[in-house]
């Protein structure tokens, strides 16, 4: 028995399958079966019942589980306590909301690249709900996102809001939101539907709202006139810079945006626990140094 074998027995668990656990260890899914075959063969008892759904663990599988979310993570204290962290390798799946990736995010991939310089990132800028999603089905590993996200395993770490401050084209004067459409977050976001809410109540049926889920192109559009819209100051300081666009006050105020860095608890892993940690102190200095 080694601990690939029961690491591979842990992830088939968790995930309720062959093919998602071979895509989640990077192998070929006979790979996996065979490592699981083997575990059986010399514990001699069946781990899970096959049938045409997902997996289910047997009675032997649920106590093997305990054992190896045990030994899992001794492993995980090793490798924080003992191990060198620049020594690290493998995938770290990491998920950013556009905003984060407008803002403090490549800082952290310098920071991070520091520190563990042989583990490679795939990343993914989608909206929250997306990384959410993805971040339950296991697709990530953590995510920078609109949270918290209210379930029991997921651990959630506060970063920095971002406050909202309404902007509209110097060479464009109208600000009659009647008038002149708005712009903002994506349709499935949180930002969008408070701001429909309060558009609803103040400014009626007449308001025209577009949507874009890329922060610089509704930046761009707002330079050019064709809508006002509420974003972050500290993301349009290029355009403020320029002269491009100025503030204004509509009677509208817009929620901050908040944000956490969001992972899975179980099992545990200290390389995504260091990385959340490394994320807020980050995004706490970009934060210092970029005052709304």
């Amino acid at each position: 028995m080694t601990f690939d074998q029961i690491r591979t027995f842990l992830w088939v668990a968790r995930l309720g399958g062959f093919r998602k656990a071979a895509e989640r260890l990077h192998l070929s899914q006979p790979a996996v079966s065979t490592r699981i075959a083997n575990l059986e063969n010399q514990l001699r008892v069946p781990l899970f019942e096959r049938g045409p759904g997902a997996l289910v663990l047997t009675k032997h599988g649920t106590l093997l589980l305990s054992y190896a979310e045990q030994m899992l993570f001794v492993e995980e204290e090793i490798k924080q306590r003992v191990a060198n962290p620049s020594e690290a390798e493998g995938l770290f799946r990491v998920g950013a909301s556009e905003t984060i990736a407008q803002s403090w995010l490549p800082d952290f991939l310098k920071a991070f690249s520091e520190q563990y310089p042989r583990v490679n990132v795939d990343l993914t800028v989608d909206i929250s709900l997306n990384l959410r999603s993805a971040l339950l089905e296991r697709r990530l590993d953590l995510a920078f996102l609109m949270g918290p996200i209210s379930e029991f395993s997921v651990e959630n770490i506060a970063l920095p809001p971002f406050d909202l401050h309404w902007f509209r084209a110097r060479a464009n004067e109208q600000t009659d939101l009647a008038k002149i459409p708005v712009i903002s977050y994506a349709s499935q976001t949180r930002p969008y539907r408070e701001l429909m809410s309060e558009l609803s109540r103040k400014v009626g049926p007449k308001v025209r709202v577009y949507t874009s889920a890329s922060l610089s192109a509704s930046l761009k559009m707002i330079a050019a006139g064709i809508a006002v819209g509420p974003y972050p100051r500290a993301l349009a300081e290029d355009f403020l810079r320029s002269g491009e666009i100025v503030e204004f006050d509509p009677g509208i105020t817009a929620r901050p945006l908040e944000f956490t860095a969001s992972y899975l608890s179980e099992p545990r892993s200290f390389l995504i626990e260091t990385s959340a940690g490394i994320a807020r102190d980050v995004a706490v200095e970009w934060d210092q140094t970029h005052p709304a």
